[in-house]
């Protein structure tokens, strides 16, 4: 499965290609916040069979953003994930798995598969409380949340950032793209299954704190901000073009998202943005920089959106004086 190299050379083809199914099984397993009403098609997320799973990685080819950075004699990766997919994207391609089979440790935004990790997630996103909204608000919360197939008591008890962060990932359903199939969960299958250090980059607290406003003020204009766009379906034009890039691993359309996704037209929206990405990038590229210090070879998977432009982690990665060598992932 994995070509035998470093860490992995320990490992029979048989016994890495297990641990990739192994990896599938687990994100197969893993359960999203929301559940399917009584009224809406269910999500099947049935683990494939054998026969499917030979056609899957027959077919495999590679996705996303891949950097290779090295410094003091060894090479760590960077790659740049999404939230959201499609089953078929589990199964790495011939370059990602040769990145996968060079590196000993597995780094993550946060590794969800731990279970204190997803404990302390799950308590800071039901018991945050956040602003009352305006009941205007409050109702085209609701309406969007019927339309995507989600009972609003599945989201009443989160935050108002964090409702409409649900109901974008909701819509991202309506495209094919699930949060169970996130990559994120299959490198922390990977990584748990081939028995590597998985390491969190960021604390969920931290994470947190960046995806919530710090007024009342900024919370619903927001929240506002997010639902005109939903109404709109200025939100699902800006998805697709994100899955399409990110599927077609073309770096130059991601690296103008500022410029096309409409969602940084209001102060408040720039605001979110920054402490989403620009602000967390210095810290997970100093966590990255400290583990291959110590002797790891990591494979870090983060957002995509993390990697790109001046503060974007190959940047902040070369200013610490790592060699950085884009990967292009050859199409047909």
């Amino acid at each position: 499965m994995f070509p035998a190299m470093s860490h992995t050379s320990r490992l029979s083809p048989r016994a890495r290609c297990r641990a990739l199914l192994f990896a599938v099984a687990l994100l197969l397993s893993f359960q999203g916040l929301a559940q399917t009403p009584p009224d809406c098609p269910a999500t099947q997320h049935a683990p494939p069979s054998a026969e499917e799973t030979r056609e899957y990685l027959k077919n495999a080819r590679d996705h996303g953003f891949l950097w290779r950075i090295e410094k003091d004699g060894r090479a760590s990766y960077l790659y740049g994930t999404v939230h959201v997919g499609k089953q078929e994207w589990l199964y790495p391609g011939p370059l990602m798995r040769r990145a996968m089979a060079e590196t000993d440790t597995v780094a993550l935004e946060m590794d969800v598969l731990d279970p204190a990790i997803a404990a302390r997630i799950q308590q800071l996103m039901l018991f945050r409380k956040g602003p009352k909204l305006p009941a205007g608000l409050q109702e085209r919360i609701r309406r969007q949340a019927e339309a995507s197939c989600l009972p609003y008591a599945a989201i009443a008890a989160l935050s108002p950032e964090l409702q409409v962060v649900t109901l974008t990932v909701m819509l991202a359903k309506k495209e094919g793209l699930d949060p169970a199939y996130a990559l994120d969960v299959m490198l922390a299958g990977f990584g748990h299954g081939t028995k590597r250090p998985v390491v969190s980059l960021e604390e969920p607290e931290l994470q947190m704190k960046a995806l919530h406003m710090k007024t009342p003020r900024e919370t619903q204009a927001f929240v506002e901000a997010s639902l005109n766009s939903l109404e709109s379906e200025k939100a699902l034009g800006a998805l697709r073009r994100l899955a399409k890039a990110w599927e077609e691993g073309d770096y130059a359309t991601m690296a103008d998202y500022p410029a096309w996704c409409e969602c940084m037209e209001t102060p408040v929206e720039r605001k979110a943005m920054q402490r989403l990405l620009n602000e967390r990038n210095p810290d997970m590229a100093k966590r990255i920089d400290q583990l291959h210090r110590q002797g790891s070879r990591v494979f870090a998977g983060v957002g995509s959106l993390h990697l790109f432009g001046p503060t974007g982690l190959p940047a902040l990665m070369q200013k610490k004086g790592y060699t950085v060598e884009r990967i292009d992932f050859a199409r047909p």
